[in-house]
C-alpha cells in the first residue's frame, strides 16, 4: 500500500529527505568523515585526533594522553550512545522512522515495488487489495519494474559511492569518478559495495532493518525495556469498525508487522506512523490507531472472586469420644 497522505506523513518526508541529503554532503562539507590517507578524523573542517603526538614524542605523560583519550574519544561516544538510548527509551525507533537513510530508501523501493507488482517485497504471496486507504486504486505496472530496478541499482551506487567518500577525501573520489579515472582498489570498492547494497535491497532491506542493524535493535531493546514507552496502541473498544476496512493499517506496514498486537510482537516498530495515518483516513479521521503511552487500566486484571458460603448450615461430623 502507498503511504497515506496526511500532514503527519508530510513532516516525516521532509525530515526523511533532509537526513538523506544531510548523510551525502556530510563528508563534501566536511562536517565529519575519516580521512584515511591522513589518518584522522575531520569534524566539522577540524582535524579531530586522539592528541597522542606529544606522547609520541615523550613530551607528555601517560595520565594526559589518557585523558586526551576519553576526552576526544570516548565521552563524544558515550554521549551519542546516551542520547540514543534515553530518546529510544521513551520514543521508541524514532530515528529509524524519522530521519535514518537507509529506511528512507527501503520505503521507497517498497513504494515502486507495490507499484510494479501490487506487493511491496518480493516474499510476500498475496498482493495488496486495489481500494488505497487514501481512495485511490492501485493497479499494478509493468512500466514501474523498470523504475524499481534503476532505483535499487541507483540508490546502491549512491551508497557505495558516499560510504567511500566517508573514509578518503570527497573531491578525490568525485573528481576520478567525473572523470573515469577511479584507481584500481577505489573501482574494487564501489564495484562491490553497489553488488552487494543492490542484493540487500532487492531481497532483504526488510530483514536487515530488523535484525542486522545493531543501532536499530538497541533502540528497541531500550524501547522494550520501558513499559511507559510509547507505542501503537489499539482502540480495542471500537474494533468493530475494521470490519470495513481492508487491513490498510498493516498493508501500509513498511516493516511488515501487524500493528494492532501486543507491544512485544512489535519488536521492530519504526515509529513512522504510518499505520496511524491509514487508519485516520480510513475512519475519517477518526483512527483506532493512536501514538501513546500504554493505558495503566488496560493491565490491571480483576482479581479472581469466589461465591461466599454460608458457614452456618455446614454441620461439622462429631467428636468421637475416648475409650
Amino acid at each position: 500500500m502507498l503511504a497515506p497522505n496526511t500532514k503527519t506523513q508530510y513532516y516525516r518526508s521532509i525530515a526523511q529527505i533532509a537526513f538523506f541529503t544531510l548523510f551525502v554532503l556530510t563528508p563534501v562539507l566536511n562536517i565529519f568523515r575519516l580521512d584515511l590517507i591522513e589518518g584522522h578524523f575531520i569534524l566539522f573542517g577540524f582535524n579531530w585526533t586522539l592528541g597522542l603526538t606529544e606522547f609520541q614524542h615523550g613530551t607528555a605523560s601517560t595520565s594526559e594522553a589518557i585523558l586526551n583519550i576519553f576526552i576526544r574519544a570516548f565521552l563524544p561516544l558515550l554521549s551519542i550512545a546516551a542520547a540514543f538510548i534515553i530518546t529510544s527509551y521513551y520514543w521508541g525507533r524514532l530515528y529509524c522512522g524519522w530521519l535514518c537513510p537507509h529506511y528512507t530508501v527501503v520505503e521507497t523501493i517498497n513504494h515502486l515495488m507495490t507499484r510494479a507488482m501490487g506487493r511491496p517485497s518480493i516474499w510476500e504471496k498475496n498482493k495488496l487489495p486495489e481500494q488505497q486507504a487514501d481512495g485511490s486504486t492501485l493497479k499494478p505496472d509493468k512500466i514501474y519494474k523498470v523504475i524499481t530496478f534503476l532505483a535499487i541499482i541507483g540508490f546502491s551506487f549512491l551508497w557505495a559511492v558516499s560510504f567511500l567518500t566517508y573514509l578518503l577525501p570527497p573531491t578525490l573520489i568525485y573528481h576520478n569518478l567525473f572523470n573515469l579515472e577511479l584507481s584500481f582498489n577505489q573501482s574494487i570498492f564501489i564495484g562491490v559495495a553497489t553488488f552487494l547494497f543492490t542484493i540487500e535491497f532487492t531481497l532483504a532491506r526488510h530483514l536487515f532493518c530488523r535484525f542486522g542493524c545493531a543501532v536499530g535493535i538497541f533502540q528497541s531493546l531500550s524501547w522494550m525495556s520501558n513499559a511507559k514507552a510509547r507505542g501503537i496502541q489499539f482502540d480495542s473498544d471500537r474494533a468493530s469498525a475494521c470490519k470495513t476496512c481492508v487491513e490498510a493499517c498493516d498493508n501500509v506496514c513498511p516493516m511488515r508487522l501487524k500493528t494492532r498486537t501486543s507491544k512485544r510482537k512489535k519488536f521492530t516498530c519504526t515509529t513512522c506512523l504510518a499505520c496511524v495515518s491509514a487508519c485516520d483516513q480510513v475512519q475519517n479521521g477518526e483512527s483506532l490507531l493512536h501514538w501513546e503511552q500504554p493505558d495503566d487500566n488496560a493491565r490491571i486484571t480483576t482479581p479472581m472472586s469466589f461465591p461466599k458460603v454460608n458457614t452456618d448450615s455446614i454441620k461439622l461430623p462429631a467428636k468421637k469420644g475416648k475409650r
